[in-house]
């Protein structure tokens, strides 16, 4: 994959408030592109103008001085977040620590900060993350699967579930408030109540104290065509199950979806792990919201 360098206008976007799900204010995105390739990632789509998405990344080399300028001129304070349109714990940060540099700007103006990862590569900046949670810091980890064959499949250049797992222990014994992002929920793979089982049981062994789920997927342009392309290597016959459900829908729920969504609620009573976020207030570190 190449990897080349950009010089960004700006770095922070602002998000659309309010933000039930993550309690973001701003988004922050260091690369353009991401090397985890996902097959079903809604990144590759053509409204987001990359035009490489399997061949290049794009790293924005004057990100760290752009953050510094931008949050000195911020008179209110919000959640950043990391991982909107790419993971910030992709392998070449292990290198370039763009996303470390980042926090390091972000921790002098104790900024909070929400951090969305595939990767656990994350718990390499635990030090910084522990400074910053003294404002307020969350780590959301997506885990979809406990099966780390499955996930080689669907995710292919992203650490093992197994791998995330552990960093959601390290992370929980450090302080750190962490959980998983349960979604996308792929229709007629993730699906099933095992699947789901297996992510809240192992959520709750290793310390997760939510869980974000979303039982379904996006669908659009040049992200379904790769995606029905990967079905086809991975799941042959299973592109004509999605056509005949979906056509051309953006918005792809999986079957059944409530019944579901009941036996996850349940679950989540059962290991008592909280079905939402707490967020950062202003007012102290964060909203503990009720745990069931």
């Amino acid at each position: 994959m190449i990897i080349k360098d950009i010089q960004a206008r700006t770095l922070l976007g602002y998000v659309k408030q309010p933000d039930p799900w993550f309690g973001l204010k701003y988004n922050l995105n260091l690369y353009r592109g991401c090397q985890h390739q996902c097959i079903y990632c809604d990144t590759r789509s053509e409204c987001y103008r990359i035009e490489n998405f399997n061949q290049e990344i794009l790293v924005k080399a004057n990100a760290i001085d752009l953050l510094r300028q931008e949050l000195s001129r911020k008179r209110i304070k919000g959640t950043i977040g990391f991982g909107s349109m790419n993971d910030p714990y992709m392998p070449l940060e292990a290198d370039l620590q763009m996303t470390r540099r980042a926090l390091e700007v972000v921790s002098d103006f104790k900024f909070p900060v929400h951090i969305i990862t595939k990767s656990d590569l994350v718990t390499r900046d635990i030090d910084l993350l522990q400074k910053i949670n003294k404002t307020y810091c969350a780590v959301s980890i997506t885990v979809t699967t406990t099966d780390d064959s499955l996930a080689g499949v669907i995710e292919p250049g992203a650490p093992s579930p197994s791998r995330r797992l552990a960093a959601i222990r390290a992370l929980s014994e450090a302080g750190i408030l962490c959980g998983i992002t349960l979604m996308p929920v792929l229709p007629f793979i993730e699906d099933n109540e095992p699947n789901i089982e297996a992510v809240v049981r192992e959520a709750a062994d290793h310390g997760a104290k939510y869980i974000l789920l979303s039982l379904g997927m996006s669908m659009r342009d040049r992200q379904r065509e790769w995606y029905y392309h990967c079905l086809d290597q991975s799941f042959p016959g299973l592109r004509q199950r999605y056509v005949n459900t979906y056509g051309e829908n953006y918005h792809c729920p999986v079957p059944d979806a409530c019944k579901l969504e009941s036996f996850f609620n349940r679950l989540c009573l059962e290991h008592r792990i909280s079905r939402q976020m707490p967020m950062y207030t202003g007012q102290n570190q964060a909203e503990q919201p009720g745990l069931f």
